[in-house]
């Protein structure tokens, strides 16, 4: 059935009749989307909303991650013919409704009218009943996405893998800036900090704003099983909102991002870690800093399409029923 489906599928970004099922179209060829869902705005009925922010003006070291929406769509072409590793045949492709958003639209060289308009778009997505999974785009952009899901849920239990903790201070809320926006986010009121944890930090800032570390030596000496069961613990059953760096992952495994940091996880321990947290009440989350320009390979894409769909296994998990 799928070598049939493979000589008569293309383009299924914009022809597949059904939001839910495998694609057998070519890796190699046709229209681009996350995992070859359907672009649309019509949010009827969709139980997820995939959607890029190609914004990096906040940035500290290189831009870039404005190419990384597209990146990771290609790459997550990738990982629509099987059901998700690990997941005893959950297939969040066939169980969700899905779609693909479309990129957010914002005027670049108007910077501060950004967070605005990522905030409206975003809460326009939960406001239609949908869930919101965005491809970053810098770290910053976590900050209007926090605080539409705040708006709609309360404080967030935040799990956020990152090299730094994005808790430096800065009490200027017109600054934007991707080192500052958890800092603000907690300032702000859209974090539950007792029950929220970084992992994989392996820079210094003494200010941990309240999070639970778990840092990058600890991932390594623990292993990764253990460092999911003390996520657990921490959130509880507390809605959680996910954010994922991709310079958590060492640049060996990542080098296509703004700011790396040796020392980081390995793609392994982020994959058991990410399915170890099945159960956890995931309502949104994002994965950022994907910067194309910086890797040659398409590596650091290819991770960050599975994170995104780990998202998604972890999202439809609690509501197989």
């Amino acid at each position: 059935m799928a070598l049939e489906d493979a000589k008569k599928q293309v383009d299924q970004a914009f022809t597949r009749a059904e939001l839910r099922g495998a694609s057998y179209e070519n890796t190699f060829g046709g229209a681009l989307s996350f995992a070859r869902r359907r672009y649309s705005k019509d949010l009827s009925g969709v139980d997820v909303a995939i959607t890029g922010v190609p914004f990096d003006q906040s940035v500290t070291n290189r831009t870039g991650t404005r190419m990384g929406p597209r990146a990771v769509r290609e790459a997550s072409a990738l990982q629509v013919y099987d059901p998700p590793y690990g997941w005893d045949g959950y297939d969040p492709l066939s169980h969700l409704s899905i779609v693909d958003y479309g990129d957010l639209a914002f005027d670049y060289a108007h910077v501060s009218a950004f967070p605005k308009a990522l905030h409206e778009h975003a809460k326009g997505i939960l406001e239609a009943g949908a869930a919101c999974f965005a491809i970053g785009g810098d770290h910053y952009i976590t900050l209007p996405l926090l605080q539409a899901h705040a708006e709609k849920y309360g404080p967030l239990a935040v799990v956020h893998f990152d090299a730094h903790s994005d808790t430096w201070a800065d009490d200027d809320l017109t600054r934007i800036d991707h080192g500052t926006m958890m800092y603000k986010a907690v300032k702000q009121g859209f974090v539950d900090v007792a029950r929220s944890v970084q992992v994989g930090i392996r820079t210094t800032n003494p200010d941990t704003m309240g999070f639970t570390t778990l840092d990058a030596r600890q991932v390594h000496l623990e292993g990764p099983v253990e460092i999911a069961r003390k996520i657990k613990e921490i959130v509880g059953d507390a809605q959680v909102y996910m954010t994922f760096d991709i310079d958590a992952l060492d640049p060996a495994y990542a080098p296509g991002t703004g700011t790396p940091v040796w020392g980081g996880l390995t793609s392994g321990q982020a994959a058991i870690i990410l399915r170890d947290l099945a159960g956890i009440n995931l309502v949104g989350g994002d994965m950022v800093e994907v910067s194309p320009p910086y890797d040659t390979t398409g590596a650091t894409a290819i991770a960050g399409a599975h994170v995104l769909m780990e998202m998604l296994c972890l999202w439809g998990w609690t509501r197989r029923d």
